[in-house]
Protein backbone atom coordinates (compact mmCIF):
# COMPACT_ATOMS: atom_id res chain seq x y z
CA UNK A 1 0.00 0.00 0.00
CA UNK A 2 1.35 3.40 -0.90
CA UNK A 3 2.33 6.08 1.55
CA UNK A 4 -0.25 8.39 0.00
CA UNK A 5 -3.10 6.04 0.91
CA UNK A 6 -1.65 5.55 4.39
CA UNK A 7 -1.63 9.31 4.96
CA UNK A 8 -5.19 9.59 3.69
CA UNK A 9 -6.44 6.88 6.03
CA UNK A 10 -4.66 8.46 8.98
CA UNK A 11 -6.36 11.74 8.13
CA UNK A 12 -9.76 10.07 8.18
CA UNK A 13 -8.98 8.52 11.57
CA UNK A 14 -8.11 11.95 12.96
CA UNK A 15 -11.43 13.31 11.74
CA UNK A 16 -13.23 10.47 13.47
CA UNK A 17 -11.99 11.58 16.88
CA UNK A 18 -13.05 15.22 16.63
CA UNK A 19 -16.00 16.36 18.65
CA UNK A 20 -18.31 14.59 21.06
CA UNK A 21 -17.61 10.99 21.96
CA UNK A 22 -15.10 10.52 19.13
CA UNK A 23 -12.44 12.34 21.13
CA UNK A 24 -12.33 9.36 23.48
CA UNK A 25 -10.46 7.12 21.06
CA UNK A 26 -7.70 9.54 20.05
CA UNK A 27 -5.14 8.50 22.68
CA UNK A 28 -5.71 4.82 21.96
CA UNK A 29 -5.22 5.25 18.21
CA UNK A 30 -2.01 7.20 18.79
CA UNK A 31 -0.69 4.36 20.95
CA UNK A 32 -1.57 1.71 18.37
CA UNK A 33 0.16 3.62 15.58
CA UNK A 34 3.26 3.91 17.75
CA UNK A 35 3.28 0.18 18.51
CA UNK A 36 2.86 -0.76 14.84
CA UNK A 37 5.71 1.54 13.87
CA UNK A 38 7.94 -0.01 16.55
CA UNK A 39 7.30 -3.67 15.72
CA UNK A 40 9.73 -4.81 13.02
CA UNK A 41 9.35 -1.58 11.02
CA UNK A 42 11.33 -3.01 8.12
CA UNK A 43 8.76 -5.77 7.57
CA UNK A 44 6.03 -3.48 6.19
CA UNK A 45 2.41 -4.53 6.84
CA UNK A 46 1.82 -6.58 9.96
CA UNK A 47 -0.36 -9.51 10.96
CA UNK A 48 -2.87 -8.20 13.49
CA UNK A 49 -5.38 -10.25 15.49
CA UNK A 50 -8.27 -8.40 17.11
CA UNK A 51 -9.84 -10.55 19.84
CA UNK A 52 -13.43 -9.56 20.51
CA UNK A 53 -13.15 -7.10 17.63
CA UNK A 54 -16.85 -7.28 16.87
CA UNK A 55 -17.96 -5.22 13.90
CA UNK A 56 -14.46 -3.96 13.07
CA UNK A 57 -14.09 -0.58 14.73
CA UNK A 58 -10.34 -1.16 14.90
CA UNK A 59 -9.94 -3.95 12.37
CA UNK A 60 -11.25 -2.13 9.31
CA UNK A 61 -9.15 1.04 9.77
CA UNK A 62 -6.08 -1.13 10.38
CA UNK A 63 -6.83 -3.07 7.19
CA UNK A 64 -7.17 0.26 5.38
CA UNK A 65 -3.63 1.00 6.47
CA UNK A 66 -2.49 -2.16 4.71
CA UNK A 67 -2.22 -4.59 7.63
CA UNK A 68 -3.45 -8.17 7.46
CA UNK A 69 -6.18 -8.33 10.10
CA UNK A 70 -8.05 -11.24 11.65
CA UNK A 71 -10.99 -10.69 13.99
CA UNK A 72 -11.87 -13.42 16.49
CA UNK A 73 -15.28 -12.96 18.07
CA UNK A 74 -17.87 -15.27 19.58
CA UNK A 75 -20.82 -13.37 18.07
CA UNK A 76 -21.67 -14.50 14.52
CA UNK A 77 -23.89 -11.47 13.94
CA UNK A 78 -21.00 -9.14 14.77
CA UNK A 79 -18.74 -11.02 12.37
CA UNK A 80 -21.33 -10.73 9.61
CA UNK A 81 -21.50 -6.97 10.22
CA UNK A 82 -17.70 -6.87 10.16
CA UNK A 83 -17.59 -8.50 6.73
CA UNK A 84 -20.12 -6.02 5.37
CA UNK A 85 -18.20 -3.10 6.83
CA UNK A 86 -14.94 -4.35 5.38
CA UNK A 87 -16.51 -4.84 1.95
CA UNK A 88 -17.93 -1.31 2.00
CA UNK A 89 -14.44 0.00 2.81
CA UNK A 90 -12.84 -2.03 0.04
CA UNK A 91 -10.61 -4.09 2.35
CA UNK A 92 -10.40 -7.70 3.42
CA UNK A 93 -10.61 -8.76 7.07
CA UNK A 94 -10.60 -12.40 8.08
CA UNK A 95 -13.43 -13.32 10.46
CA UNK A 96 -13.10 -16.27 12.86
CA UNK A 97 -15.76 -17.28 15.37
CA UNK A 98 -14.46 -18.21 18.81
CA UNK A 99 -13.48 -17.11 22.30
CA UNK A 100 -10.24 -15.65 23.60
CA UNK A 101 -9.17 -18.86 25.35
CA UNK A 102 -9.56 -20.77 22.07
CA UNK A 103 -6.95 -18.68 20.22
CA UNK A 104 -4.19 -21.33 20.21
CA UNK A 105 -6.52 -23.84 18.56
CA UNK A 106 -8.08 -21.32 16.19
CA UNK A 107 -4.93 -19.60 14.94
CA UNK A 108 -1.94 -21.61 16.10
CA UNK A 109 1.23 -20.29 17.72
CA UNK A 110 3.06 -17.14 16.64
CA UNK A 111 0.23 -16.03 14.35
CA UNK A 112 0.46 -12.27 14.83
CA UNK A 113 2.81 -9.35 15.30
CA UNK A 114 0.17 -7.50 17.31
CA UNK A 115 -2.82 -8.86 19.24
CA UNK A 116 -5.60 -6.51 20.32
CA UNK A 117 -7.85 -7.46 23.22
CA UNK A 118 -10.03 -4.47 24.00
CA UNK A 119 -12.92 -4.56 26.48
CA UNK A 120 -12.79 -8.35 26.72
CA UNK A 121 -10.93 -9.34 29.91
CA UNK A 122 -13.66 -7.77 32.02
CA UNK A 123 -16.08 -10.45 30.82
CA UNK A 124 -14.10 -13.68 30.52
CA UNK A 125 -14.27 -16.36 33.20
CA UNK A 126 -10.51 -16.57 33.68
CA UNK A 127 -8.51 -13.47 32.72
CA UNK A 128 -5.24 -15.28 33.37
CA UNK A 129 -6.10 -18.05 30.91
CA UNK A 130 -7.21 -15.49 28.34
CA UNK A 131 -3.97 -13.51 28.71
CA UNK A 132 -1.96 -16.71 28.29
CA UNK A 133 -3.88 -17.45 25.09
CA UNK A 134 -3.12 -13.96 23.76
CA UNK A 135 0.55 -14.51 24.52
CA UNK A 136 0.63 -17.83 22.71
CA UNK A 137 -0.46 -16.38 19.37
CA UNK A 138 1.81 -13.32 19.34
CA UNK A 139 5.25 -13.80 17.82
CA UNK A 140 8.44 -13.27 19.83
CA UNK A 141 9.21 -9.57 19.63
CA UNK A 142 5.55 -8.76 19.03
CA UNK A 143 3.10 -6.95 21.31
CA UNK A 144 -0.27 -7.32 22.98
CA UNK A 145 -2.63 -4.35 23.36
CA UNK A 146 -5.14 -4.76 26.20
CA UNK A 147 -7.86 -2.26 27.09
CA UNK A 148 -9.87 -2.75 30.31
CA UNK A 149 -12.26 -0.86 32.56
CA UNK A 150 -10.57 1.10 35.34
CA UNK A 151 -11.55 0.43 38.95
CA UNK A 152 -10.57 3.81 40.41
CA UNK A 153 -12.52 5.73 37.76
CA UNK A 154 -15.66 3.74 38.52
CA UNK A 155 -15.43 4.74 42.17
CA UNK A 156 -14.91 8.39 41.21
CA UNK A 157 -17.89 8.41 38.84
CA UNK A 158 -20.20 6.75 41.39
CA UNK A 159 -19.15 9.27 44.05
CA UNK A 160 -19.68 12.24 41.73
CA UNK A 161 -23.18 10.90 41.06
CA UNK A 162 -23.88 10.85 44.80
CA UNK A 163 -23.61 7.07 45.21
CA UNK A 164 -21.03 7.15 47.97
CA UNK A 165 -21.62 3.64 49.30
CA UNK A 166 -21.28 2.26 45.77
CA UNK A 167 -17.99 4.11 45.39
CA UNK A 168 -16.69 2.55 48.60
CA UNK A 169 -17.69 -0.92 47.39
CA UNK A 170 -15.88 -0.45 44.08
CA UNK A 171 -12.65 0.30 45.92
CA UNK A 172 -12.95 -2.61 48.35
CA UNK A 173 -14.43 -5.31 46.13
CA UNK A 174 -11.77 -7.64 44.62
CA UNK A 175 -13.50 -7.40 41.24
CA UNK A 176 -14.08 -3.66 41.46
CA UNK A 177 -17.88 -3.93 41.38
CA UNK A 178 -20.31 -1.72 43.26
CA UNK A 179 -23.14 -4.22 43.70
CA UNK A 180 -25.55 -6.68 42.16
CA UNK A 181 -26.83 -4.06 39.74
CA UNK A 182 -23.37 -3.40 38.34
CA UNK A 183 -23.28 -4.63 34.74
CA UNK A 184 -19.48 -4.74 34.65
CA UNK A 185 -18.29 -8.16 35.90
CA UNK A 186 -14.74 -7.03 36.61
CA UNK A 187 -12.52 -3.93 36.68
CA UNK A 188 -8.78 -3.52 36.94
CA UNK A 189 -6.17 -1.30 38.50
CA UNK A 190 -2.76 -0.55 37.03
CA UNK A 191 -1.24 -3.08 39.43
CA UNK A 192 -3.65 -5.94 38.75
CA UNK A 193 -3.43 -5.47 34.98
CA UNK A 194 0.38 -5.36 35.03
CA UNK A 195 0.52 -8.50 37.19
CA UNK A 196 -1.76 -10.29 34.72
CA UNK A 197 0.59 -9.49 31.84
CA UNK A 198 3.71 -10.48 33.75
CA UNK A 199 2.07 -13.72 34.81
CA UNK A 200 1.66 -14.61 31.12
CA UNK A 201 5.33 -13.99 30.45
CA UNK A 202 4.92 -10.55 28.88
CA UNK A 203 7.00 -7.45 29.55
CA UNK A 204 5.00 -4.31 30.28
CA UNK A 205 6.11 -1.67 27.78
CA UNK A 206 3.48 0.99 28.41
CA UNK A 207 0.44 1.49 30.59
CA UNK A 208 -1.63 4.60 30.05
CA UNK A 209 -5.04 5.97 30.88
CA UNK A 210 -7.77 6.42 28.28
CA UNK A 211 -10.72 8.76 28.80
CA UNK A 212 -9.55 10.61 31.88
CA UNK A 213 -11.40 13.89 31.27
CA UNK A 214 -13.45 13.01 28.19
CA UNK A 215 -16.18 11.21 30.13
CA UNK A 216 -16.57 14.20 32.43
CA UNK A 217 -17.13 16.69 29.59
CA UNK A 218 -20.66 16.94 28.10
CA UNK A 219 -20.61 15.86 24.45
CA UNK A 220 -22.60 18.91 23.49
CA UNK A 221 -19.73 21.11 24.60
CA UNK A 222 -17.51 19.62 21.91
CA UNK A 223 -19.90 18.93 19.05
CA UNK A 224 -19.21 21.41 16.29
CA UNK A 225 -16.26 22.93 18.14
CA UNK A 226 -13.15 21.39 16.63
CA UNK A 227 -10.79 23.68 18.58
CA UNK A 228 -12.16 22.48 21.92
CA UNK A 229 -12.03 18.87 20.76
CA UNK A 230 -8.40 19.21 19.71
CA UNK A 231 -7.54 20.90 23.02
CA UNK A 232 -9.17 18.05 24.93
CA UNK A 233 -7.28 15.48 22.85
CA UNK A 234 -4.02 17.27 23.68
CA UNK A 235 -4.95 17.26 27.37
CA UNK A 236 -5.85 13.56 27.30
CA UNK A 237 -2.53 12.75 25.61
CA UNK A 238 -0.54 14.38 28.41
CA UNK A 239 -2.74 13.00 31.20
CA UNK A 240 -2.60 9.48 29.74
CA UNK A 241 0.92 8.94 31.05
CA UNK A 242 0.74 11.14 34.13
CA UNK A 243 1.71 9.01 37.15
CA UNK A 244 -1.36 10.08 39.11
CA UNK A 245 -4.00 11.00 36.54
CA UNK A 246 -3.74 7.80 34.49
CA UNK A 247 -5.15 5.81 37.42
CA UNK A 248 -8.32 7.91 37.18
CA UNK A 249 -9.02 6.88 33.58
CA UNK A 250 -12.24 5.14 32.62
CA UNK A 251 -10.09 2.62 30.78
CA UNK A 252 -6.52 1.41 31.22
CA UNK A 253 -4.49 0.60 28.12
CA UNK A 254 -1.62 -1.83 28.43
CA UNK A 255 0.98 -2.54 25.76
CA UNK A 256 3.06 -5.58 26.65
CA UNK A 257 5.82 -7.20 24.60
CA UNK A 258 6.62 -10.85 24.14
CA UNK A 259 10.38 -11.27 24.63
CA UNK A 260 12.30 -12.10 21.48
CA UNK A 261 13.84 -15.53 21.46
Amino acid sequence: MTNVRGVAVTGRQQKRVRGGTRVRSAVLWDALRTVLARITPEAGPHDVVDVGGGTGGFAVPLAELGHRVTVVDANPDALAALERRAAESGVRVRAVQGDAVDLPDLLGPDAADLVLCHSVLEFVDEPGAAMAALTSVVRPGGSVSVLVAGQVAAALHRAVSGHFEDARRVLTDPSGRWGEGDRMPRRFTRETLSALARGAGLRVAELQGVRIFADLVPSGLLDGDSDSAEALIALESVAAVHPVLRDLAAQLHLVADKPAE
